[in-house]
């Protein structure tokens, strides 16, 4: 269920950021510093835990806003990624999927 309730709420979101204005990708670049740490370094596994951490660069702008929200709203659970997003708003969020969806295109 939880599961079932995770995926809507994704959806939503990404059909919902349409409503927001666009990031700026300069700015989201600034931003994203602490982002690229993990999410920065090619085939990068996580100690403990062990998982394979997601590349974010070319991913949809919509996606990484739903993502972000979802952990911001404890919808996906991850403690690292709730505290580095727990205090973004609405337009760091646009920022950073702008900076992320052009960032890795070839």
């Amino acid at each position: 269920m939880k599961r079932l309730l995770t995926s809507l709420f994704v959806l939503g979101m990404m059909f919902s950021v349409i409503a927001y204005a666009e990031g700026n990708a300069a700015a989201g670049a600034v931003k994203g510093q602490t982002c690229l740490g993990c999410h920065g370094i090619k085939n990068y596994n996580n100690v403990y835990p062990t998982y394979h951490v997601p590349k974010l660069g070319g991913q949809h702008a919509a996606y990484l806003i739903a993502a972000m929200k979802a952990y911001k709203g404890g919808l996906r659970s991850h403690v690292t990624m709730y505290a580095n997003v727990t205090d973004l708003s609405e337009q760091d969020m646009q920022d950073l999927a702008a900076y992320f969806e052009q960032d890795g295109k070839e």
